[in-house]
């Protein structure tokens, strides 16, 4: 890029140019004021020359044209040393109005080159005037105290106003102006030639006058005549005589330069000259030159060719005098050298390092003089910058703006946002240091007062920070931005910046509070109440918005609302009909409402809608939030159908909006809301709840929420779709509603609603509890409900009772009466799949209460949910919503009480009994408990004491305390017994008491559960009953057998062996007949026996642990597989049975039988006699629908010992 086309070239070919002094008479000024402009300002227009295309010969002898060139007219007041207070108050007014640097205001001293003197034809004696215009006391000081030579080029022009002044008398003047001052310096300039003032022109005066607007036409009396002949006036006076003059003296000072400077004798003799000056002491103002000495003649000589663009000449005269200057200790002059240097090397294009290197010397002298070269200093590092930039060094150019930037605050403020944008533009753009500089310059901005210009380089920075992760710096610039807008009035603007800075968690302490203080008092300033959207204080999780409403299912509590809507469908399946047999009870709903609310939920009149919604504070001081409300909508009611009629089928409709809580009163006859106060702490997150309940039929549509903070800022935020994620189901892919459809209600009319209350529910209970407590149903409605069901669940731990429950005294009712006849409760109410039905004719209405007893037995430890589910039908058959359902959900604590085990194995020597150990161990913490009596089932099995003259040790078992006891268990099963209530009737030994000084025992069969358990122990605390259940689980042999004979015998051995006989006993106890088959083997046994036992039977043989579930089961021995260890053939076994020890026979069901057994013994000692097996199979199997049993197996021999001992 040319030099010259670049910002700074055109700014150097602007400010660098030849200055006119401009001396006139108040006629000349007046007759220029008919048009609205000074003198100076109606000839500037012309004195920018873009192609005056001059032919110009300096130094050299080869010429050059010279195509741009420029005048600048000044007036000889303004001809001075400029006064740097004024100058700053200037500069202030004119970044107050304009924000813009008029970088023209710092440029170096004018360098005059002509005096233009100015004489109306008007004047009296005109020759006289300008005599008297060059008067030496009415010049600048800067001709009289040498600093200027005042014998300077003076050109007279005779200003003639066309309208005041005859023609005639002009040229007369004019003729004795040249005869005086001589004819090629004298003109006449005739102007104001339209008499009537109606001439427009295009505005070329803007630039010069700051009350006409560009584009704006200028009416005045200046005709195209006058134009033309001021621009041929000024032309003329620039390529006839001001070029001219500045050639002639270019010429003439490269000459006397050349013979007393130039060469090397010159320059030596120059040294010498200025030696003794090296050890003179420094001047702060520095040597003074007059415009005659030699030094001065060189300045004008390089800027002459400076201005006439011969820059090689201007270059090597600022380098002979920069010498000189710095030998001088001129500081001043010399940093003014290096500056033209710098610029000169920046128009030649060349050694762009040279050139920097003369702006850095330029910059820092001018900063080594101290404040009075502050002013150049600025100058020399704008024309550096300008540098800088125009060769795309933008970041260095930043780094130049900081240095320039001083001690004066509106100086920086300047220097600073400049510097911020040369960041910007730097390649690649340093955005950070942007927003940085201009945050630095907007705080000197605000210290200076210029708020707007504070805010601008604010609003500029935001828009880097926006966004971005920088949080702090962001929340500051927001939080000034709103303060200054808040101090200029604009509170609309103050407001929305301040609400940025809100939820500013991130921030301190004492920050927040300075927001929220600052906030709230230009709130306090508007005198108004504002109400913004979205505000952010506090935090409104709109994902969380949680809508409970009741359609056809309703709630009894809280807790019911929040349990899985899946349970409670799996629960009530088999409760609710269905509208046909290819719809399941999930499609009633849909089915059942128009096409144009499908995607609406109904809900009833009268009957609150609750939103509960999350509050969080991010600060770390407490908040207050005053009226929070629900923003609603609702529309006049739609015809209902009836339950013949869907209502699919009706197109009409009707609906107009009659009410909405928006920025209006809601109606009241539409719907009320309810309203919420909520006190934040510090962080703190809050679940709200707030209702809303619609009075009439229609629609409703849930629209937002508002509140107040702090009771003077409104905020409101509605629920729009965008802001609610949709979640995808699993499966169908179906995407489910989202929180914002789910705000829009179809209201039907008032129906009946049943209130379920539990009573006499305990919050604690222990294992093995027993409680009856109540379920309390109310319809407040006159419309009848009827058809009542119900269903429960877990139902090892809630049982729906009779209704008789209701008046007995527990646990008194469970007493044994004297007689021993069973107590058996009649099953009157009968569950079809866990669905028990009301009595039909069960009716509630008007408020009267019905109760019905439940159950509960703590079955297992831990925090256990229970849930109930009643489903009625609408006495109403009108009602488009035919049924609906009452869901109670309530949770009880468990806590460990008696840990109770049995360990069984067979008695070796009877048949069909069995040893029982049973060890109790108390798991509760602190609770003590008595044991008080164990009960088996039925009249299949007795139980008692091994040792029945003794009972526990203490009456109470304490915490962590255990016992143990040892029974007898006997089957007692015959081939009388029934599967009939008469079978379960207890025997006369199926209780067993374990509490010492009481003979009152319980009656099983008094109980309110179902008796599904073999083995029951019962205990309590406090006179409270609990019970612990076993069941017996039966083995898969259904044979029992034992072998009996003596257990020791003394024989001779005289014969070769010694016979044996034994008897197997043999009890099938099953229901069907079986087929025995017995198998002894004659391979002789070790007597020591493996503790490997058979897979087939699963059992193991003595004393052995059994896992406890919800309810213990505890399976009774049977023999194991003994692992037997044949002896080698060579070896003649001990003993051997006899041929009719194998057998084969069938037992009838539940009937024994005696099968004789031999062996023959052939040596003394002690046998093993399990080396036998009994193989079983079902001859005619029930059919008992257990798809489980086996049909035959095989079981190994008991241990059976003889011991044979030598008879003397």
């Amino acid at each position: 890029m040319d030099p010259a086309n670049s910002t700074l070239g055109r700014m150097l070919l602007d400010e660098i140019t030849p200055v006119v002094m401009v001396l006139r008479t108040p006629l000349v000024e007046e007759s220029s004021q008919k048009n609205q402009l000074s003198f100076i300002q109606m000839l500037s227009p012309f004195c920018n020359f873009n192609n005056i295309d001059v032919p110009v010969r300096t130094a050299s002898d080869q010429p050059y044209r010279l195509k741009k060139f420029k005048l600048r007219l000044f007036y000889a007041s303004d001809i001075r040393q400029p006064n740097i207070e004024a100058a700053k108050e200037r500069l202030n007014q004119v970044i107050t109005d304009a924000g813009e640097k008029d970088l023209s205001n710092l440029c170096s001293e004018p360098l005059q080159i002509e005096s233009l003197l100015a004489v109306s034809s008007r004047d009296e004696d005109p020759i006289n005037k300008f005599v008297d215009l060059f008067n030496i006391n009415q010049l600048p000081s800067l001709l009289n105290d040498g600093s200027m030579d005042p014998k300077m080029l003076k050109h007279f022009v005779l200003v003639h106003d066309g309208v005041e002044v005859p023609l005639e008398r002009a040229t007369k003047t004019l003729a004795e102006m040249r005869s005086t001052f001589g004819a090629n310096c004298c003109h006449l300039l005739c102007i104001n030639s339209s008499k009537d003032g109606s001439e427009e022109h295009e505005n070329l005066w803007s630039a010069y006058k700051t009350d006409i607007s560009h584009g704006q036409q200028l009416r005045c009396f200046l005709s195209s005549d006058d134009l033309d002949e001021l621009k041929k006036f000024v032309q003329d006076l620039s390529s006839k005589h001001i070029i001219p003059h500045m050639e002639q003296k270019i010429r003439l000072l490269n000459q006397q330069v050349s013979a007393t400077r130039k060469g090397f004798r010159n320059q030596i003799k120059n040294l010498w000259w200025r030696k003794g000056k090296e050890d003179a002491p420094e001047n702060p103002a520095g040597p003074t030159y007059t415009f005659s000495s030699i030094e001065s003649q060189i300045r004008v000589l390089g800027d002459y060719a400076f201005m006439l663009h011969d820059y090689e000449l201007a270059l090597s005269n600022y380098r002979l005098l920069s010498t000189d200057y710095k030998l001088d200790k001129a500081w001043k002059h010399y940093a003014g050298v290096q500056e033209m240097m710098g610029l000169t090397y920046f128009i030649l294009d060349q050694s762009r390092k040279d050139g920097e290197y003369c702006m850095e010397n330029a910059f820092t002298t001018y900063l080594k003089i101290g404040s009075s070269g502050q002013r150049n200093a600025t100058r020399c590092g704008l024309w550096w910058v300008e540098m800088l930039k125009a060769r795309d060094q933008y970041k260095e150019a930043a780094s130049v703006y900081f240095r320039i930037s001083g001690e004066e605050l509106l100086h920086s403020a300047v220097m600073l946002e400049q510097a911020s944008y040369c960041y910007l533009f730097s390649t690649p753009p340093m955005l950070r240091k942007y927003g940085f500089h201009l945050v630095l310059s907007g705080d000197l901005y605000k210290k200076c007062d210029q708020i707007k210009h504070a805010i601008r380089t604010y609003k500029g920075a935001l828009s880097v920070f926006k966004g971005t992760t920088w949080r702090h710096i962001r929340d500051h610039v927001h939080f000034h931005i709103g303060k200054w807008y808040g101090f200029l009035g604009i509170f609309d603007v103050a407001i929305k910046n301040m609400l940025e800075v809100l939820a500013c968690g991130h921030q301190s302490k004492t920050t927040q509070e300075l927001f929220l203080k600052d906030f709230l008092q230009i709130i306090q300033q508007t005198g108004k109440t504002y109400e913004v959207p979205k505000l952010q204080l506090p935090v409104i999780n709109i994902p969380s918005v949680k809508v409970v409403y009741e359609d056809h299912r309703t709630y009894a509590s809280q807790a019911a609302i929040h349990v899985k809507e899946s349970l409670w469908r799996s629960l009530e399946e088999d409760m609710i009909p269905t509208m046909s047999s290819k719809s399941n009870w999930l499609e009633l709903q849909s089915k059942m409402l128009p096409k144009k609310f499908k995607e609406s939920n109904i809900c009833v009149a009268g009957e609150a809608i609750g939103i509960t919604i999350e509050f969080k504070n991010p600060l770390q001081i407490p908040i207050s939030i005053s009226g929070v409300t629900l923003i609603c909508e609702h529309s006049s009611a739609v015809s209902e159908p009836n339950a013949n009629n869907s209502i699919g089928e009706q197109n009409g409709d009707t609906s107009n909006k009659s009410a909405t809580s928006g920025n209006f009163a809601s109606d009241a006859s539409s719907f009320t809301l309810s309203e919420a106060d909520v006190a934040l702490g510090e962080g703190e997150t809050v679940l709200v709840q707030l209702t809303v309940t619609p009075r009439a039929e229609g629609t409703l549509k849930i629209v937002g929420i508002r509140w107040k903070l702090s009771g003077s800022l409104g905020g409101f935020c509605t629920f729009d779709s965008d802001l609610v994620r949709k979640k995808v189901m699993k499966g169908n892919r179906k995407s489910k509603r989202s929180t914002f459809d789910n705000l829009k209600f179809l209201v039907i009319k008032s129906l009946p609603k049943l209130e379920g209350f539990i009573h006499h529910l305990p919050e604690t209970v222990y294992v093995g509890d027993l409680r009856c407590i109540s379920l309390e149903l109310k319809n407040p409605s006159k419309i009848p409900v009827k058809k009542l069901k119900m269903k429960v669940n877990p139902p090892m731990f809630l049982q729906i009772g009779h209704k008789e429950d209701l008046e007995v005294q527990f646990p008194a009712c469970l007493e044994r009466k004297s007689s021993r006849q069973s107590s058996l409760r009649s099953k009157t109410d009968k569950v079809s799949d866990g669905i028990f039905p009301f009595p039909e004719d069960t009716s509630i209405a008007d408020g009267t209460p019905i109760s019905w007893p439940l159950w509960l037995r703590a079955a297992a430890p831990g925090k256990i949910s229970l849930y109930l589910s009643v489903y009625y039908e609408m006495g109403d058959i009108s009602s488009v919503m035919t049924y609906r359902t009452l869901r109670v959900h309530f949770n009880i604590e468990v806590l460990p009480s008696l840990d109770v085990s049995f360990q069984i194995s067979p008695r070796p020597s009877r048949l069909r009994e069995f040893l029982v150990r049973m060890d109790v161990v108390n798991r509760s913490s602190s609770k003590g408990f008595q044991v008080h009596q164990l009960s088996s089932v039925g009249n299949e099995w007795e139980i008692s004491l091994l040792e029945p003259t003794k009972v526990l040790p203490s009456d109470f078992l304490l915490a962590g305390q255990a016992i143990s006891r040892f029974l007898k268990l006997k089957n007692c099963r015959s081939v009388t017994d029934q599967d009939s209530a008469s079978s379960l009737c207890p025997s006369k030994k199926a209780d067993v008491n374990l509490l010492s000084g009481s003979e009152m025992l319980f009656d099983l069969y008094s109980s309110p559960l179902s008796m599904r358990t073999r083995l029951t122990l019962y205990w309590y605390p406090d006179h409270k009953v609990r019970r612990m259940n076993t069941q017996i689980v039966r083995t898969s042999s259904p044979i029992w057998w034992i072998i009996d004979g003596p257990r020791t015998v003394k024989h001779d051995f005289k014969e070769p062996f010694y016979a044996i006989t034994l008897k197997m006993i043999v009890h099938n106890s099953s229901d069907d007949v079986v087929s025995i088959r017995c198998n002894p083997s004659d391979s002789a046994v070790n007597i020591s026996s493996s503790g490997t036992t058979s897979a087939a039977s699963g059992n193991e043989v003595g004393w052995h642990d059994l896992s406890l579930s919800n309810d213990i089961k505890i399976t009774p021995d049977t023999p194991g597989t003994r692992v037997v260890k044949p002896m080698s053939s060579d070896t003649v076994p001990p003993f051997i049975w006899s041929a009719s020890s194998s057998t084969h026979y069938t037992l009838e069901p539940l009937s024994s039988r005696e099968t004789p057994m031999e062996i023959c013994v052939f040596s003394p000692g002690t046998f093993d006699l399990s080396n036998y097996s009994l193989h079983w199979s079902l001859s005619s199997p029930s059919d008992r629908g257990d798809e489980s049993r086996t049909s035959s197996g095989t079981c190994q021999g008991h241990p059976f010992y003889i011991t044979v001992l030598q008879q003397d």
